[in-house]
């Protein structure tokens, strides 16, 4: 339950900065601070972890429940009231999850900062028992997707097979699942929750599927059609395939963020396609993982980060073009020490059905 190497890097972290307390907050949506210390699947709105420079860890939780679940540190199971009682004596204070708390939580703490960059930046280098984890949920992704490829027909809704899906995930020891999908021609310009649009002979559908296991997420991206490939389908899924093994040639600790971007973005360029690299037509270009399903820092030509061994991200040129409407194609990895590693072992290809 208790991440004692985090534990130790938090409270050397913590006589850096000369803080007094760290707290790790966590909500409904993003559990990742507070569960990079705790790893505890909390069900209520709020958590928070509070340690200390003594290395004394204590939690925070807003449901009984929810401090039922924690054996490995003292909890406090009344939200609200447990952060009044910190604020009762005056300390040095860092907040990693502090943009996401709600403003009465803060202002008792009128002297904190934010930890939130300091916090990630530890957690982006992934540790053995966290790369145990990270492999145990890219493996379920494999798994998953390629139930996706058997359960899909024509005839069926995005929602009936997001449903076979999560079912699936679930039923193999998924926590949870975080998945878009789209389907259609040309016309399809983005991925997004399911809907009940009904699959056609001809069809492109395409899907981001992420489960997580014991906390981590690992995510898969991939294209299939509904019968023969046509020619402009498979030239854009050559594009696609170049651009993300351009990606995962390139990336290697000590180069940056921006270029793991502009690698797969030239490709586009190369083909005459520079213009679908935007963010008119798309978001990012891969982004790292973890507690987080979609963590800093996203792989875009103007974000400034040194990439590290031990990182884990998806490199994914997820976009959409004239040729094929919008197509995906992506794997999560690891950064080794001469380069990366794939941590999906899906085949790499234009799925038929």
């Amino acid at each position: 339950m208790l991440n004692h190497d985090r534990l130790s890097q938090l409270t050397t972290l913590m006589a850096e900065r000369g803080w007094d307390l760290l707290f790790l907050y966590g909500h409904t949506w993003r559990k990742d601070f507070f569960r990079c210390l705790i790893n505890v699947n909390f069900s209520g709105p709020h958590a928070l972890a509070v340690l200390d420079r003594s290395g004394k860890v204590r939690a925070v939780m807003s449901d009984p429940w929810d401090a039922e679940l924690i054996t490995d540190c003292p909890a406090t199971a009344d939200f609200s009231q447990g952060v009044k009682s910190l604020a009762s004596r005056p300390a040095s204070i860092g907040i990693a999850g502090m943009e996401m708390m709600e403003a009465r939580f803060v202002q008792p703490f009128p002297n904190a900062v934010s930890a939130t960059f300091d916090v990630e930046e530890i957690r982006r280098v992934k540790t053995p028992r966290e790369m145990e984890r990270m492999r145990k949920a890219a493996d379920l992704a494999d798994r998953g997707y390629q139930h996706f490829a058997n359960v899909i027909e024509i005839g069926m809704a995005e929602y009936e097979l997001v449903a076979e899906v999560e079912g699936f995930l679930k039923a193999n020891g998924a926590e949870d699942n975080f998945m878009l999908i789209a389907s259609g021609g040309t016309e399809v310009t983005g991925m997004k929750p399911p809907t009940e649009r009904r699959f056609r002979p001809g069809d492109s559908v395409t899907t981001e599927l992420t489960p997580q296991v014991e906390g981590y997420w690992a995510q898969i991206c991939r294209t299939l059609v509904f019968g023969e490939p046509n020619d402009k389908q498979r030239e854009s899924f050559a594009i696609f395939s170049e651009a993300q093994k351009a990606a995962e040639d390139f990336v290697k600790p000590g180069v940056n963020i921006s270029d793991v971007a502009r690698v797969q973005n030239d490709v586009f360029r190369k083909y005459g396609y520079g213009e679908y690299t935007g963010p008119k037509y798309t978001r990012v270009r891969g982004h790292g993982l973890g507690l987080h399903c979609d963590e800093n820092p996203y792989i875009l030509e103007d974000v400034n980060y040194a990439v590290k061994e031990g990182m884990t991200l998806i490199a994914h040129p997820n976009t959409y073009l004239p040729l094929s409407g919008y197509m995906v194609f992506g794997d999560s990895l690891v950064v080794t020490a001469n380069g990366c590693a794939p941590l999906n072992h899906t085949e790499r290809k234009l799925f038929q059905k």
